[in-house]
This record gives C-alpha cells, sequence and structure tokens, in this order.
C-alpha cells in the first residue's frame, strides 16, 4: 500500500483495495475447494508455523522494537507474562478466560507508574468521530496497484485457510468448502468495506487463534457482542487512544504467550500424524516448517520482483505451498486414517 501509494497517490491505494475486496468475494467459491488438500500433516505444519513466525514479533515488543532494549522493557515484559501464567495457574472461570486483558492492563499500570506511558494520544482524540467514506478523495482504479493487491489479496486467503484450520481443530467443529467459502467472502467484504472507509485491508488474524486456545471461548455468540462493541467504540475515538497507550514491551509479553499457544496446538495436530508407518510425512513437516520459519521476512528474495517477494518472504504461505504440495506428491497413493 504504501509503495501504490507513493507512486500513485491514495486514490489508486483504495481503488485498488475496493477491487480486491471485490475479487476476494468473486473467487471465494472456487478458493474453497482445496480443503481437501489439508490432511493433518499439512494443518499440523502450517499452525506450527504461523506459531513459530509470529513468535519474532512479540520478541520484537518485549525489547521495544530497539537495537538495545532497557532492563525497564525487559521488566516489563517479563511481568506482563508472570501475570498471565498466575491467573491461568490461580484462576477460573470468567477471570481465568480474560487473562491476558488482565496482563495488558496491569503491566500498563505498571508502566505508568514508571512514568513510561505516553496519555497524548487520548488527550489529542476527538470524543465523537463518524467514519466518512471516501476522506482522502475519491478511489482511482490503476490497474498495476490492483493486480498487486489482488496478489496480495490471494497470499492472504492462503494464510488465513491455516487460521480457519487452526480454529477448526480447538474448536473441534468440522471444517467444509461451505465454511470456507463463508469465510473468504467475509474477509472480501472487509477489504471492500476497508477501501469504502480509508482504512486497511483486513484478514483473518493469526494471533487470535491463541487468543481462542487461552480464553477457552468456542462459541461465536461473544464475537457478535465483541464486533458491535468495538462498533461502538469505533465512534468513540478515545477509547481507540487507549489501545495505543499500551508499551510495546506489556504487547510483546501477552503477544509471546498467545504464539507459544498456536505452535503447541499445530505440534498437538503433528502428534497424531502416522510418522511410523510413512517416513514421507517426515520429509513434508520437516521441509515446510523449516522453510516456513527461514523465509519468513528474509531477504533472500530481494533481487526478485516486488510480486514474488511478497510471497517466498511470508513464511506462512510458504509452508502452506510446500506442504500441500508435497503432500500430494508423496503421499498422494496413501489415504489419511
Amino acid at each position: 500500500l504504501i509503495m501504490i501509494g507513493e507512486k500513485h497517490g491514495s486514490g489508486a491505494m483504495f481503488g485498488a483495495l475496493i477491487v480486491s475486496g471485490i475479487y476476494v468475494i468473486l473467487v471465494s467459491g472456487v478458493f474453497s475447494k482445496v480443503a481437501n488438500l489439508f490432511p493433518s500433516i499439512v494443518t499440523g505444519s502450517v499452525i506450527t508455523t504461523i506459531g513459530l513466525t509470529l513468535i519474532p514479533v512479540a520478541i520484537g515488543n518485549m525489547g521495544n522494537n530497539v537495537d538495545k532494549p532497557t532492563g525497564q522493557s525487559l521488566f516489563l515484559a517479563a511481568i506482563t507474562v508472570l501475570i498471565i501464567l498466575l491467573i491461568n495457574i490461580f484462576t477460573k472461570g470468567f477471570i481465568k478466560s480474560i487473562s491476558i486483558l488482565i496482563g495488558l492492563i496491569v503491566g500498563t499500570a505498571i508502566a505508568a507508574s514508571m512514568g513510561l506511558v505516553d496519555f497524548s494520544p487520548v488527550a489529542a482524540a476527538p470524543i465523537v468521530h463518524v467514519p466518512t467514506p471516501f476522506y482522502f478523495g475519491m478511489p482511482k482504479f490503476e490497474l498495476s496497484s490492483i493486480i498487486m493487491m489482488c496478489i496480495i489479496a490471494t497470499v492472504s486467503m492462503v494464510e488465513s485457510t491455516g487460521v480457519y484450520l487452526a480454529l477448526s481443530d480447538i474448536t473441534k467443529e468440522p471444517l467444509d468448502s461451505t465454511r470456507l467459502r463463508n469465510g473468504y467472502r467475509a474477509e472480501g467484504l472487509a477489504v471492500l468495506l476497508g477501501g469504502l472507509f480509508n482504512t486497511f485491508p483486513y484478514t483473518g488474524f493469526s494471533q487470535n487463534v491463541g487468543l481462542v486456545k487461552l480464553s477457552g471461548i468456542k462459541t461465536r455468540l461473544p464475537i457478535y457482542y465483541a464486533a458491535g462493541f468495538l462498533v461502538l467504540l469505533g465512534l468513540l475515538p478515545k477509547f481507540g487512544a487507549l489501545a495505543q497507550i499500551i508499551p510495546s514491551p506489556v504487547l510483546g509479553g501477552a503477544m509471546l504467550v498467545m504464539f507459544g499457544f498456536v505452535s503447541i496446538q499445530g505440534m498437538q495436530i503433528l502428534a497424531r500424524v502416522d510418522f511410523a508407518n510413512n517416513e514421507h510425512n517426515f520429509l513434508i513437516a520437516a521441509v515446510s516448517i523449516a522453510a516456513g520459519v527461514g523465509l519468513n521476512g528474509s531477504n533472500l528474495f530481494n533481487s526478485l520482483p516486488n510480486a514474488f517477494q511478497m510471497f517466498f518472504s511470508n513464511g506462512i504461505v510458504v509452508a502452506s505451498l510446500l506442504a500441500i504440495v508435497l503432500n500430494a506428491i508423496l503421499n498422494h497413493k496413501k489415504k489419511e486414517k
């Protein structure tokens, strides 16, 4: 989006988002037919990769995303992790399910007592704000920008497939092509709305898999309430500004716990795979996970065109494609029991 904006202006950014959202809605039915390509060896490898590629993001935040983290940053990150652990060990029910939220609040309060929280975003935010369509001008439909965003949307759909599979395993809800199609369509609609209301495209957020696992909330009704609550808060910018004041080390501590849960979820799925009687599964898991973790965010493909960089520098996409292809080649004569 930054590249498109610098070259063609904000109108081309939002025009590309609108078209890419429509593109996702149109291809969702075809894309959903790939569900049968995801046996346990594939889903386990992909979900493990999701967790492992996200952990460095948590570590970066724990160190306040600087080259030389201070002792205060490390203390805040550690105390946040400790609070979440203690709540999960010594509490039950509702309190346990919101351990991440409590960790963030207490961690931020401790940071505020140390003078490390900047409250100026809250003071500067207006009390009420109604989003205005096309606030930055009318969209422009520039072909190369549209193609680039459609490629990125396709990458996002591959990543989201891994997220849906992880949620399916956690909630024990079957995932068929109809549910995949509906998920993709919802994402396409969200991307389209992002283009209309001057904001970013939306996709299934990998981090929330860990949140679902940790909270134990496995039904959709609380999600509906949360969505309505967020719409309300979206009209009250001061509440949104409160999220901005959470120090990065506190956020990183919470992330570390959540992303660790995602990794373990993938490993639990791999534990159900038949490695004893099928040595090909070792190759599939080893190559896809190693490539996914190793290539994520790497500079190995910087000499290639931008479109290729976007594909091959996304570890989740690399792991997904490798696991699918290797499974199709090596296990094409075998059926999962």
